[in-house]
């Protein structure tokens, strides 16, 4: 557990310079807003510098760019999730070895 944690608190770091650079907001700030799970509308995105435009106003159909959002975080949450598991110790004694110990146990 205390490798997946490394690796995200890695992550984040890895994120924050990122935001810092496109954003020129401060590290403290960056990992507030990250600390507190943030959301930003576009507006709110634009003026923070995490976004350069707004793309879409209202006036047309955007279903194509939450799709592909929506697959972009599945990818990611998945990555994310397949590293931790790497990280996992995998037991190194047979299930049903443990069983047969377990019945040796048994009054």
């Amino acid at each position: 557990m205390e490798k997946a944690i490394q690796l995200l608190n890695e992550v984040k770091e890895s994120i924050i310079n990122a935001y810092e650079i496109k954003t020129s907001l401060s590290r403290q700030k960056l990992s507030n807003l990250m600390d507190g799970e943030t959301w930003l509308n576009a507006k709110k995105a634009v003026e923070l510098g995490f976004a350069d435009q707004i793309i879409f106003d209202g006036t047309h159909d955007n279903d194509e760019s939450q799709d592909a959002y929506a697959f972009s975080m599945q990818t990611v949450t998945n990555q994310v999730v397949a590293k931790c598991e790497q990280l996992i110790d995998k037991p190194k004694v047979a299930v049903s070895t443990l069983e047969k110990r377990l019945q040796l146990l048994k009054p």
